[in-house]
């Protein structure tokens, strides 16, 4: 291109014949400039053009790579998709079986709730009743055994008017009621409890209330009112022993009598026919003590009540 100015400027100077010699000069020397530059134009148009071509190369080994990796992530992305639905499946089902489970123990409770309520219920009202039925025939028996200790002392003056042998085993008078000194817990404990075992259970019942009323804070109060409601057990009247047994559980919870109480407590339920509310103790024995005698006899108690 610039060849072609060239020669169209040397055309022009001839044609021009005029020229002065000096405008020639300079116009050689405009020219040499003009092609100096025009290879250094070309110069930095391959320069450019290299580099052009150097940066569409590595935009082109860039565009690759991005793809790779965007090919990589997507992959990635979609098995984990994959993973996170399938986990959310088996989260779904699971949690649907636990809903099934809670229904299913949320009916269970209900139908034991409602058991209970009406266990409970039943023998509150067979508490009540015989609770009223122990007041009245504990005024009898007071009554009763009133007349005892008269008949008592009539017998006892007859006996040594006549000189002969007493017929029972003589009660301490602090047992009987007489005026006397005053025995100890213990003393008192001791002959109430040989009373029972010589079967003098009216002797004993009233020994072991005397323990109750003059030491109810004795080592031996928890012993006594037990063996208060075995009285009554023996004596078949086992509504009223059952409530004996249960002032043993409530008033001495940490005394050693409360695993016999439990059991001879459910014992009594089943003479009575009562077999919910003995199932419902003998268990709560069998829970609570169950490395004791009396926890492994309501254990196996338990499999024998149909």
């Amino acid at each position: 291109m610039l060849m072609r100015i060239a020669i169209a400027a040397v055309c022009l100077a001839l044609v021009l014949g005029c020229a002065h010699q000096e405008d020639v000069i300079i116009l050689d020397q405009r020219l040499a400039k003009m092609e100096k530059l025009g290879k250094e134009l070309d110069r930095k148009t391959r320069q450019l053009e290299g580099e052009y071509d150097e940066m569409s190369r590595r935009d082109e080994q860039s565009y690759a790579a991005f793809e790779k990796d965007s090919a990589a992530l997507g992959q990635e992305i979609s098995k984990s998709k994959t993973k996170l639905e399938t986990e959310n499946q088996r989260l779904r089902a699971q949690y649907a079986g636990i809903n099934a489970q809670i229904v299913v123990l949320q009916d269970e409770l209900q139908g034991v709730r409602g058991n209970l309520e009406e266990t409970e219920y039943i023998a509150r009202q067979r508490m009540d009743a015989s609770e009223e039925l122990g007041r009245e025939i504990q005024v009898r028996f007071d009554k009763m055994a009133v007349s005892l200790e008269k008949m008592d002392t009539r017998i006892q003056y007859i006996e040594q008017y006549l000189n002969l042998e007493p017929g029972r085993a003589q009660v301490p008078p602090a047992v009987a009621g007489a005026d006397s000194k005053k025995l100890s817990d213990a003393d008192l404990y001791t002959f109430a409890k040989q009373a029972f075992d010589q079967g003098d259970f009216e002797t004993a019942r009233k020994g072991f209330h005397k323990v109750l009323t003059e030491y109810p804070t004795s080592e031996h109060a928890d012993n006594a009112q037990f063996w208060v409601g075995e009285i009554y057990y023996r004596e078949k009247w086992y509504e009223k022993a059952i409530l004996e047994y249960q002032k043993v559980i409530e008033n001495y919870p940490k005394g050693n009598k409360v695993p016999a109480s439990l059991l001879k407590q459910g014992f009594a339920f089943l003479s009575i026919g009562d077999k919910a509310n003995a199932r419902l103790i003998l268990n709560e024995l069998a829970k609570k003590y169950p490395n004791t005698n009396e926890g492994k006899i309501a254990a196996q108690k338990l499999k024998e009540i149909s």
